[in-house]
């Protein structure tokens, strides 16, 4: 019995790890070439990348995931004022499950943010390419309880 449950518990998270990357590509917004062309090949900015949750180097992305775990908080609607080597800044929203009673049952809520973007180190896959080592939130209206008005985090390599 141990057996059937441990390999049902590896095919639900196989499927849902499927649905997931199908369900982002499927549901990635249209994009210019321009923008193709910049966020396929960051080597050709001197500007430095934002590695995603499956390190693959986003430049101007319209999405990103700060959970990478559970998926409980994700900023959209990324709109750049800038991306330099030295710093990015954007205006969006950062979506966070309140988790009440429990993550599973929870609610999303939408929070507007400035997102900057900032101490740019080489990146261990990669390093030629230099990549964005924190992230901070400001948030513009009402913030998720407990959360401080500017929020900062280190982000992975």
């Amino acid at each position: 019995m141990r057996g059937h449950t441990t390999r049902t518990a590896a095919l639900l998270c196989a499927a849902l790890g499927l649905t997931a990357a199908v369900g982002t590509a499927s549901a990635a917004p249209v994009t210019s070439p321009g923008q193709q062309a910049e966020r396929a090949a960051p080597r050709q900015t001197a500007a430095a990348v934002l590695v995603d949750c499956l390190w693959h180097p986003q430049v101007r992305p319209d999405e990103f995931i700060l959970a990478c775990g559970d998926g409980n908080s994700r900023l959209v609607s990324l709109k750049w004022d800038h991306w330099r080597a030295d710093s990015a800044k954007a205006e969006g929203v950062n979506l966070v499950n309140d988790c009440k009673p429990y993550c599973a049952a929870g609610t999303f809520r939408a929070y507007p943010v400035v997102v900057r973007l900032d101490e740019p180190r080489g990146w261990e896959k990669d390093p030629q390419v230099q990549r964005y080592g924190r992230i901070s939130l400001e948030y513009t209206a009402e913030r998720p309880e407990r959360f401080a008005e500017v929020v900062s985090y280190p982000l992975w390599d």
